[in-house]
């Protein structure tokens, strides 16, 4: 009797611990792979990923730049920000994609430069929000990042043959967004099916991302 129910619980676990692949292909206009592009799966069945994503990540200013240039972040993890210049850096934060030109709020941080031989000035935010954000400098026009805050566990940035791939998403139906900084326009979803074969899908953007500089 005793090994009739737990024999039930086995299975019981294993099937709702049941989980499959979703692999997605992101392009630009011309067919070729996009790199940092944010590819997110949305899901309403119970589970977790195996690795989950960091609740704290780092974002430098050097050389006048921000890196990683797409930072990706769970709703409520910590950020901070790291300035490595000698020169001080006025960061901003804002809504990205249209929402830039007619939302309000955001986050403004003021790091002195990084004196020499002593530790660089550091500041933080809590994301707070989903969605993607648009970082820039008051002081250098041409400083540009993005970070993309996700409230789905299931969320990567692809790779430079522009692939994102997930081996723990759960069985059952699913949403694929995709987000690239360069993308304005939102993106439909698409609708995937995890199961026993792989889920693939293969995005498309209407633009050709520029050039990142370097």
């Amino acid at each position: 009797m005793r090994f009739a129910t737990l024999l039930i619980a086995y299975c019981a676990l294993s099937t709702g611990a049941s989980a499959g692949i979703v692999s997605v292909t992101v392009v630009d206009k011309e067919g070729k792979p996009v790199q940092d592009a944010v590819v997110v799966v949305s899901t309403t069945a119970r589970g977790q990923p195996k690795v989950p994503l960091p609740m704290a990540i780092t974002i430098d200013q050097e050389k006048m730049r921000f890196i990683p240039p797409v930072s990706l972040a769970p709703v409520g993890a910590r950020v901070t920000f790291v300035n490595k210049d000698p020169w001080e850096h006025h960061v901003r934060g804002s809504a990205a994609g249209l929402a830039q030109f007619s939302s309000t709020g955001g986050f403004e941080l003021r790091l002195d430069g990084k004196p020499e031989g002593k530790p660089a000035k550091t500041a933080e935010i809590t994301a707070d929000k989903a969605g993607p954000v648009l970082l820039g400098c008051h002081i250098h026009g041409s400083m540009r990042g993005h970070m993309y805050v996700t409230d789905s566990p299931w969320a990567q940035r692809t790779t430079p043959e522009g692939l994102a791939v997930f081996d723990d998403v759960p069985d059952g139906p699913a949403q694929v967004r995709v987000w690239q900084a360069d993308q304005l326009i939102d993106l439909p979803l698409q609708a995937v099916t995890v199961g026993a074969n792989p889920a693939r899908a293969t995005v498309q953007l209407q633009v050709v991302p520029r050039r990142r500089r370097v």
